[in-house]
C-alpha cells in the first residue's frame, strides 16, 4: 500500500468510495454527492489536472479551517501534523515538504484511478 492509497483511505474514500467513483457512504448526506474521481482527467481533456486537484486538497483560496462545508482542505490536518512527523530536529522546510509529499503522494494515487 502507497502512502498515497494510504492518505486517500484516510482522507477520501468516506465520500468519494474505494474506486473514486463517488459512492461513499458520507456522498449521500453531501448536498451535490462526491465528485467521481475517476473522470478528473476525461473531464480535462484527457489532462489530469494536478495543480487544480492540489490546490483543492491543499485548500489553496478555500476560506475557514477545513475548507468549503463539503470539501475538507486535507493540507491543514497535514501541515497541523507536519512538526510532530518530522520530528524535533525538522525545519520550517522539512515541515513544508512533508505536507507537499503527502499532497503529492494523495494525488498520484488519485491519478491512479482515473479510467482510459
Amino acid at each position: 500500500m502507497t502512502i498515497g492509497q494510504i492518505e486517500y483511505e484516510n482522507s477520501c474514500v468516506q465520500c468519494h468510495g474505494p474506486a473514486g467513483k463517488g459512492d461513499g457512504p458520507m456522498a449521500v448526506v453531501l448536498k451535490n454527492g462526491a465528485p467521481d474521481l475517476t473522470r478528473l482527467q476525461a473531464d480535462n481533456g484527457e489532462v489530469f489536472p494536478v495543480s487544480k486537484v492540489y490546490a483543492l486538497i491543499a485548500g489553496d483560496g478555500i476560506t475557514g479551517a477545513h475548507g468549503s462545508q463539503e470539501m475538507p482542505a486535507w493540507g491543514f490536518r497535514y501541515r497541523v501534523n507536519a512538526p510532530s512527523m518530522v520530528g524535533p530536529f525538522g525545519t520550517a522546510e522539512d515541515e513544508r515538504a512533508f505536507v507537499r509529499g503527502r499532497i503529492l503522494a494523495l494525488i498520484d494515487y488519485i491519478a491512479s484511478l482515473q479510467e482510459q
